[in-house]
């Protein structure tokens, strides 16, 4: 009977732990499968970001074949702008502004972690540069820390960062 009892127990935890395993799987796939907009939408720590991109019309872009690479600043970085910048900068008479920040989030290409190296930059979207700084404290884009990188998308890839990246004044 306890022999019983132990066959069952086992087919029951390898039916639960096949059950994780292809859960798990599914929701790999559907985040892979989901672009960087639906990808971000799914994320309520981007919210304000998706905000921004639907505000700039830039949605269709990130929604494109890419590669992409974007540099994603969480509600957080936003909240931290000086007091009514974001809500300027989401005003329609403002929206050339907001996207020449936005698209200095991106870089056209997929840059993994693995391919940063430190003092290298990358032209955005924008045309400016970032540059990246690699420490034993981690990773910058210039002086946002990336606190999530190499998160995968259909259509390229997205590395969390904590501050919101400005281009240089021209």
């Amino acid at each position: 009977m306890k022999t019983l009892k132990n066959v069952f127990a086992a087919i029951l935890l390898g039916a639960f732990v096949f059950t994780v395993n292809v859960n798990a799987q599914s929701d790999s796939d559907e985040k892979k499968s989901s672009d960087i907009v639906d990808l971000a939408v799914s994320t309520d720590f981007l919210n304000t970001l998706v905000a921004a991109v639907k505000a700039g019309d830039l949605v269709e872009t990130l929604k494109g074949d890419g590669p992409f690479t974007v540099f994603a600043p969480t509600n957080e970085a936003f909240a931290a702008l000086p007091k009514g910048t974001l809500e300027t900068l989401l005003k329609p008479e403002n929206k050339d502004q907001l996207v020449q920040i936005l698209t200095y989030h991106v870089v056209a290409g997929k840059v993994k972690s693995t391919d940063l190296k430190d003092g290298m930059t990358a032209q955005t979207l924008q045309g400016s540069n970032v540059t990246v700084h690699i420490s034993g404290m981690g990773v910058k884009i210039n002086q946002a820390n990336v606190t999530s990188a190499d998160i995968e998308a259909s259509n390229g890839i997205v590395h969390v960062i904590d501050q919101v990246i400005l281009p240089p004044m021209k």
